[in-house]
This record gives structure tokens, sequence and C-alpha cells, in this order.
């Protein structure tokens, strides 16, 4: 299989994208896209129940360092996926990402910019990058 990029991937869903063109149209398919990722991963974990959630309050020390910190620090997510819901999930997240990828079109923005801004925006923050 050749090795995509990230322009390629948006100059496809720009040639594959026909029905739904309008911005209006584009943004709502975002959200319903990532509406759909967080049902699958619902579903996996109460109707297949291949992964828990086992949640509890995060246990954060400030007198350690933030590192120290984030090997306390939990995603309650527990279990690996099984195959069929990984599909499922693997399939929603690309949906979104084709509908992101939609937008950058519209908005005459290359999505390799975004993804490099906000690398360069995470470098520059670290751990403080959504505090």
């Amino acid at each position: 299989m050749e090795k995509r990029n990230v322009d390629d991937f948006q100059a496809q869903v720009s040639e594959l994208l026909i029905r739904h063109r309008s911005v209006l149209d584009v943004m709502s398919k975002v959200q319903e896209s990532a509406a759909r990722i967080n049902r699958s991963l619902t579903k996996a974990i109460t109707e297949c129940g291949c992964v828990e959630v086992v949640a509890r309050k995060q246990t954060y020390d400030p007198q350690k360092s933030l590192q120290d910190n984030q090997t306390l620090l939990d995603t309650h997510f527990s279990g690996p996926l099984c195959e069929h819901c990984r599909d499922v999930v693997t399939a929603e997240l690309g949906k979104n990402l084709f509908y992101i990828a939609a937008l950058c079109n519209i908005t005459d923005v290359r999505l390799e910019d975004v993804i490099q801004k906000e690398s360069e925006r995470l470098h520059t923050l670290g751990v403080f990058n959504l505090s």
C-alpha cells in the first residue's frame, strides 16, 4: 500500500464530497460524526463490554512535579477494544476526519498546516496546552 500524505487525503475529500458541500452541511456533519464516535465508544462499553470505564477522582499531588503527577492520572478507560469495536471506532474517527478535511477545503485551509501549527503550539506550551 502506498503511503498517502495529508494533502492527498484533503484532495481526495474535495473530489468525493458532493452531496453535503454547503459549509452548514459540513459543520453539522462534523458534529454528527463526533456524536457517532461517542456512541461507538459507549456501545463498546455498554453493549459489547470489551472495555469499561472505571472512573474515580483524579489523584493529583501539588507537591510533586507535573511529570511525576502524570503517572498518577488515569484515562478511566480499561481494557482493549475487541476487533469489531475497534473497526467501528476507527470508521467513525475516519468519517470525522473526512468532514474536518472538508471544512478545511471550504475555508481554504490546508489540513497539513492545521496539524503543523497545532504541533508547534503543543511543543511551545507543553503540558500547559489545554490547562
